[in-house]
C-alpha cells in the first residue's frame, strides 16, 4: 500500500460486476479511497459534488453513457480529472470521448500497471496545477480566467473547457508568445512520455481553439507554428 495515496478518492462508474469489484479491490491495496458506481444516472449524480480526486468512467453504461456524463459535468463547470475507458478501439470514439470533456482514455482490455500509470500521471498533473496557481484574475484581450472558480469567459460569455483543455490554457498563457512543441505540452500537461501520442496534444488544442473562436470573428488565440506546436498570442 503506498501512505501517499490514502488521501486521494477515486470514484469508478462500471456496470460490469466483476471488472468493477476487482478495480476497487486492487485500488484500495494501492492505498486510495474508492466509491463505486453501478451505472450511469448514479455517476452522473455523484460526480457534480467533487468530492473525488479523479474519475474513472466506462463509455457504454445502462442509463447514461460516459460521453453524456462527462460532457454534463463539464458543462457545470466540474473540472475533476476523468479517465475513460472504452472498448472502443477506433480513433473517432476516442476522440469523442476527449472532445466529451475526458482527461484520458484507456481501451479494454488493459493491464492494471497502465491504468495505475495513467492515474498518477492525472493526479500528479491536477496536484502540479493547484501549486502553480496562475494569478486569480488574468484577463488577455477579449479573454477572461478566473482561477478561483476555474471558469473562463470570452467576450464576457462563459466558455466551458474540459479540465485538461483548463491546464491546457494555463500553460499557454503561462508561456504566451512561445513556440511551444507537441512534445513539451505533452510533457508538461499530460505528464507522461512525450513520445506517447503527440495525436492527442492536437485533438485537445483543436477542441480549445475552437471554443477559444467563439464569438471572436474567426480569429484563433492559439496558432499553430508549422513543424514545430502552437504558439499562445505573441
Amino acid at each position: 500500500m503506498d501512505a501517499q495515496n490514502r488521501a486521494r478518492r477515486l470514484l469508478v462508474v462500471e456496470d460490469d460486476a466483476a471488472l468493477r469489484m476487482a478495480l476497487s479491490d486492487r485500488l484500495a491495496r494501492e492505498g486510495y479511497t474508492v466509491q463505486c458506481a453501478t451505472n450511469g444516472h448514479q455517476g452522473a449524480a455523484l460526480i457534480p459534488a467533487r468530492r473525488h480526486d479523479l474519475v474513472i468512467l466506462d463509455v457504454m453504461l445502462p442509463g447514461r453513457s460516459g460521453f453524456e456524463i462527462a460532457r454534463d459535468a463539464r458543462s457545470r463547470g466540474v473540472d475533476t480529472p476523468i479517465l475513460m475507458l472504452t472498448a472502443r478501439a477506433e480513433v473517432a470514439d476516442r476522440v469523442v470521448g476527449l472532445q466529451s470533456g475526458a482527461d484520458d482514455y484507456l481501451t479494454k482490455p488493459f493491464e492494471f500497471i497502465e491504468l495505475l500509470a495513467r492515474i498518477q500521471a492525472l493526479l500528479r498533473r491536477a496536484e502540479r496545477e493547484r501549486e502553480k496557481r496562475l494569478p486569480d484574475i488574468v484577463e488577455k484581450g477579449d479573454l477572461r480566467i478566473d482561477a478561483r472558480s476555474a471558469r473562463v469567459f470570452l467576450k464576457g460569455k462563459q466558455v466551458f473547457l474540459s479540465s485538461k483543455e483548463m491546464q491546457l490554457l494555463r500553460f499557454f498563457v503561462e508561456n504566451e508568445g512561445v513556440a511551444l512543441t507537441r512534445d513539451a505540452l505533452l510533457d508538461a500537461v499530460w505528464g507522461y512520455d512525450p513520445m506517447t501520442n503527440t495525436r492527442t496534444v492536437d485533438m485537445h488544442v483543436a477542441r480549445l481553439r475552437q471554443k477559444l473562436a467563439l464569438d471572436a470573428g474567426g480569429d484563433n488565440l492559439i496558432v499553430t507554428v508549422r513543424g514545430l506546436g502552437y504558439r499562445f498570442g505573441g
